[in-house]
């Protein structure tokens, strides 16, 4: 079985793919950069048992990360806890990707990753927009080359820097309000939060697909990809595991 791991600013994404390359089970953990490879090795080893699991089932590990510090660790625990050299997604793998960006290394891995699996599963042209750290979007070609994209604060930091600096305003739960004009605090948050990402969303794609010879196909990832889809008017599909669907598809070809 694969073990594929996605290492992001805020949650650590991670997926047990079987020999069918079908998804068993999933995981979202919280990125500790300190963490020691022991750490993480008891953590994956609690969480694949606890599904039935075994350490000894994981035959392959691919790891993308946009966190370097936490690099050393992974690679660490790959080898002591599963007897593997885990892949690691980088420019001097094959991804089967045309990066089209002035200087492909500034492409963070999990862009890469996403774009690999948006265009396998989805063909193009494509829109992938992720809901991570950042919001991020990502433009593939109906020929498969990786255009470039936007990069925009994600939900949560926006959302802290809110309540961080507006002393009056209370931390909301992200939900949809019953309607835009909100009648209290804590609606009249929601609503800016939701609808305000959602019209960030639809701006952005508009604009993008503008510069497209054709119209895209747009698809949603990450954590708060679903509530976003529900108010957006450009969002086609979401799909959650996207970038673990990447880290599978990479490492077959490798």
């Amino acid at each position: 079985m694969l073990l594929a791991i996605d290492v992001g600013n805020t949650n650590i994404m991670i997926g047990v793919f079987d020999r069918d390359d079908r998804i068993k089970v999933c995981w979202r953990i919280a990125t500790r950069r300190d963490s020691t490879e022991d750490e993480l090795g008891m953590i994956l080893k609690d969480l694949l048992q606890h599904s039935g699991l075994s350490l000894s089932d994981i035959s392959a590990v691919a790891i993308s990360s946009v966190v370097p510090p936490l690099m050393y660790s992974l690679e660490r625990m790959a080898k002591k806890y599963f007897s593997v050299n885990p892949l690691i997604v980088g420019l001097e793998i094959e991804t089967g990707l045309n990066i089209l960006y002035d200087n492909p290394r500034e492409v963070g891995a999990d862009r890469i990753v996403n774009a690999v699996a948006g265009y396998s599963l989805y063909g193009g042209p494509l829109i992938i927009v992720d809901f991570g750290t950042a919001t991020t979007f990502c433009a593939i070609s109906a020929a498969g080359d990786y255009l470039g994209g936007a990069i925009a604060p994600g939900i949560g930091i926006s959302t802290e820097a809110l309540f961080e600096k507006a002393a009056k305003l209370p931390r909301v739960e992200l939900i949809k309000p019953p309607q835009v004009i909100g009648k209290d605090t804590i609606s009249s948050m929601q609503s800016g939060i939701i609808y305000g990402f959602a019209g960030q969303v639809d701006g952005v794609v508009r604009r993008m697909s503008r510069e497209l010879p054709t119209k895209p196909l747009v698809v949603a990832t990450g954590g708060f990809a679903s509530l976003i889809a529900s108010e957006s008017e450009t969002i086609d599909r979401v799909n959650n595991i996207l970038t673990l669907e990447g880290l599978r598809i990479i490492a077959r070809r490798n």
